[in-house]
Formats: structure tokens, C-alpha cells, sequence
């Protein structure tokens, strides 16, 4: 697995800009993050996780995640944009005190995001039940 690079690397080329603390669309970005939590649970409450919904459970998952990261790194004054901006807010898990093996398994999970999005790669049930239980973990943490 490749090692993510330092989040002081992404503000360095520009991906990551310092800002004024934007609390306003932090708060927005939880509150869409636990929007999105409520409906993923009664989604696979009345449609079990299979073959069909695998990709769309571990895009959802993705998305919860992200807006938890990206509330994070706004609430610090920290904005990602462009290319590279996602594995930039991976990076920043190294900030909150992540340890490696989470900041691995959400770059993982990005990267097979992207592989859903832009090459149609199909993920099987066994995947997505993994990141829904990395979803469950992660957000704990990131809600403190």
C-alpha cells in the first residue's frame, strides 16, 4: 500500500489553502454528514447491502466521511480544492490524530470511489459491509 503523502505537502503546492475559519459551513457539512448517516441506515434497514447496492453503500459511506473531514479542516481554517484535494482531506486524518491503519483504509476507500466514479469498477457486498463498519468507527471520532 503507498503511503500517503503529509498534509503540509498538499498546502505547499497549493491544493490546500489557509483560511479563516469557515464554522458557518462546517456545521452545514455535519448536518449533511448526519443526514446522509440517518438515510444510509434506514436504506439498508429496508434493502440489505448486496451485489446491486455494494457501489452505491460505499459511495455513500465515502461521501459521510468526506464532509466530516472537509468540517474539520474548516472549522481550522483549511480548505482543499483541485486535484488532489481528496487524498488531501485523507491526509488530514494524519492531523486528528488517526493512526495508519485508518488513514490507509480511507485512502483505499478513496481510491475505489474513484474507481466506481470515473472507470466502473463494481465492488462486491463484502467490501461495502467492511466500509459501512469503517463508516461506524471513523465517525465517532470525527464527531468529537
Amino acid at each position: 500500500m503507498r503511503i500517503i503523502r503529509k498534509f503540509e505537502g498538499f498546502i505547499e503546492d497549493g491544493v490546500v489553502k489557509i483560511q479563516n475559519p469557515d464554522l458557518s459551513r462546517a456545521k452545514f457539512l455535519i448536518q449533511e454528514s448526519e443526514n446522509g448517516y440517518l438515510f444510509l441506515k434506514e436504506l439498508i434497514e429496508k434493502f440489505p447491502i448486496n451485489y446491486e447496492n455494494a457501489n452505491s453503500v460505499v459511495k455513500l459511506c465515502y461521501d459521510i466521511i468526506m464532509e466530516l473531514i472537509r468540517a474539520k479542516m474548516l472549522k481550522a481554517g483549511f480548505n482543499a480544492s483541485g486535484q488532489g484535494a481528496h487524498e488531501a482531506e485523507v491526509s488530514y486524518l494524519r492531523k486528528l490524530n488517526f493512526d495508519d491503519k485508518d488513514i490507509q483504509t480511507a485512502d483505499q476507500l478513496r481510491y475505489f470511489r474513484n474507481g466506481i466514479t470515473y472507470y466502473g469498477k463494481i465492488l462486491d457486498k463484502e467490501y461495502a459491509e467492511e466500509v459501512l463498519k469503517f463508516l461506524d468507527k471513523i465517525r465517532k471520532k470525527l464527531l468529537e
